[in-house]
């Protein structure tokens, strides 16, 4: 029986990480490394070491990769370049997002299209060519071949206001994670959602800057506070070790109570 250290640890293991400079992406890119992972980091550019050495300080590896989520062909050029450096993917973390507001009646084509690709058509390219990747690789002596964790949102099951492109990208990453749930459940992958809350970080900038709104935001959250980027470290480590071993095509929602209100 293993106990529940070794359950979590990712000691070994090898995670491609999107969206890893700042926020959410940054604590759950560290807390991989933390539990053992050596972790490869998607960027646009490399001038943002911070995660880089944050992970490099645990004594894990880390390495850059400069790639483009809003451009799919530089996307499907990612994983061919990754492998060729002789590195192995285990965990497919894809935080990577972006987030525009205009009222739906005015909503442009333009910022549609950037949303769908890069909060949706590139974390289904990177699924894809990752568990390709991960279906051609013999299976650990667990029966697991890898782990993949897509980042949702509230709304993926609410529709927000002002943001038709990212509730309709989210509400896809959901459906995305549970048909490749159902097709590699049963070859060792496990493919999971993490949905976050109302959380206190750049990309709601523009709600807290709303007085109004952000307090009647706070005043709906059981917990009583928004959240911050350190309550998903728990959460990432365990669906990507061995601990959620038997949970896949779920989403795990992180959001002080909020759905449940």
């Amino acid at each position: 029986m293993a106990t529940v250290q070794q359950l979590f640890s990712l000691e070994g293991q090898t995670a491609l990480v999107t969206g890893g400079t700042r926020g959410i992406g940054q604590a759950m890119a560290i807390a991989l490394a933390e539990a053992g992972a050596n972790v490869l980091l998607v960027q646009r550019n490399d001038s943002n070491q911070e995660t880089k050495q944050a992970i490099e300080k645990l004594g894990r590896k880390a390495h850059i990769y400069t790639a483009d989520l809003a451009s799919n062909d530089s996307m499907k050029a990612l994983l061919p370049k990754v492998l060729s450096d002789g590195h192995k993917v285990h965990i497919l973390l894809n935080c990577g997002g972006i987030q525009k507001r205009h009222p739906a009646h005015e909503f442009p084509d333009d910022d549609w299209n950037e949303v769908l690709q890069v909060n949706l058509n590139a974390v289904f390219t990177l699924c894809r060519d990752v568990g390709a990747h991960m279906l051609s690789r013999d299976a650990d002596k667990y029966g697991r071949r890898g782990s993949i964790i897509n980042i949702g949102s509230l709304l993926t099951f609410q529709g927000g206001i002002n943001v038709p492109a990212y509730a309709a990208s989210k509400g896809g990453v959901g459906q995305l994670t549970k048909a490749l749930s159902n097709q590699w459940a049963d070859k060792g992958i496990t493919v999971n959602a993490i949905a976050p809350g109302y959380i206190a970080t750049d990309m709601n900038e523009a709600l807290l800057a709303d007085e109004k709104r952000a307090a009647s935001i706070l005043e709906r959250i059981p917990a009583g506070r928004w959240g911050s980027a350190e309550d998903f470290k728990g959460s990432v480590v365990y669906l990507a070790s061995r601990a959620s071993g038997y949970v896949t095509g779920e989403i795990l929602t992180v959001d002080g109570g909020w759905m449940a209100r």
